[in-house]
């Protein structure tokens, strides 16, 4: 089924459904025919046998809403575990190097809490927890400042050469030389 703007149904419709399917089970108990219990209630005959069949299944909670199907979501304990182990680094997880990923911290929670997040799943849940990207904080060490002022200062204006434009008579070829 298909809903408007690519939403589900609010609390008040879902209850609505819910009241809707109750009152199928009424009628089942009564022994109401599928065909006589969809006309009544407004709703596809498959709809009945479905809920006939989930009733005669598992009783009334059968038909009962399992609630808004919403984004899983991890509790203030599994959060705090997150973090801890995403402070104790990529290289403790067995990646090769000291990069965090969004694609990285999703295997991280299937891994530990077996709950499943789409890569923007899981940076909404860690901005809505205070992280975000970052930049090393310091240099690495093996940077050499001096070697990097010489080739901004020799190196760089010479690759930064202003272009001339193209005019008539200049050297650019449009097709391959014949030979």
């Amino acid at each position: 089924m298909r809903y408007a703007q690519g939403g589900g149904l609010t609390d008040a419709k879902r209850a609505a459904r819910e009241r809707i399917r109750l009152e199928a089970v009424g009628r089942f108990e009564s022994g109401g025919k599928n065909r006589e219990i969809a006309a009544a209630l407004r709703v596809s005959e498959r709809s009945v046998e479905r809920w006939r069949r989930q009733w005669r299944e598992r009783g009334e909670e059968g038909v009962r809403s399992k609630g808004s199907p919403g984004r899983p979501r991890l509790s203030a304990d599994q959060i705090a575990k997150l973090e801890r182990e995403l402070e104790r680094g990529p290289l403790a997880h067995g990646w090769a190097d000291q990069r965090w990923t969004l694609a990285r911290v999703k295997t991280l929670i299937g891994r530990l809490f077996h709950v499943g997040y789409t890569v923007e799943g899981t940076w909404r849940l860690l901005k809505r927890h205070g992280w975000s990207w970052q930049q090393p904080a310091r240099r690495a060490i093996e940077r050499d400042d001096e070697a990097v002022e010489l080739w901004k200062k020799e190196v760089w204006p010479q690759v930064k050469v202003r272009r001339r434009p193209a005019g008539p008579g200049s050297s650019v070829r449009t097709r391959p030389a014949s030979r």
